[in-house]
C-alpha cells in the first residue's frame, strides 16, 4: 500500500518503511510526526481525497534534522556594475514511514 501526502508545499509518494527527505519541520530526532493531509491511497483498494482522504493518515519518525549542499546565487546586470553574490542551504527533515492508515 502507498499514500501521496501534502507537506511542505509539495507533495510526496510515501510506503511503509520508505525514508523521505521534506522541508524542515518542527520535532527532534526520535519524535513521531502524523500527517493527516492524506491526498490519496493506493493499493487493492485505492481512494481518492476530495481533496483529502477523510481519516486516513501517515505517521513518520524523525531520523534527523540538517542542511542540503549550498546552492550559489548570482545577481548581475550587465554594464551597470551591479553584482551580488550570496549563498543558500535549505534545511530539511529526514523520515522514515511508520504506517499508513485508513
Amino acid at each position: 500500500m502507498y499514500a501521496i501526502i501534502e507537506t511542505g508545499g509539495k507533495q510526496i509518494k510515501v510506503e511503509a518503511g520508505q525514508e523521505i527527505y521534506v522541508e524542515k519541520l518542527n520535532g527532534e530526532a526520535g519524535d513521531t510526526i502524523t500527517f493527516d493531509k492524506v491526498l490519496f491511497v493506493g493499493g487493492d483498494d485505492a481512494k481518492v481525497g476530495v481533496p483529502f482522504v477523510e481519516g486516513a493518515t501517515v505517521t513518520a519518525k524523525v531520523e534527523k534534522h540538517g542542511k542540503q549542499k549550498k546552492i550559489t546565487v548570482f545577481k548581475y546586470k550587465a554594464k551597470k556594475n551591479y553584482r551580488k553574490k550570496q549563498g543558500h542551504r535549505q534545511p530539511y527533515t529526514k523520515l522514515t514511514i511508520d504506517a499508513i492508515k485508513l
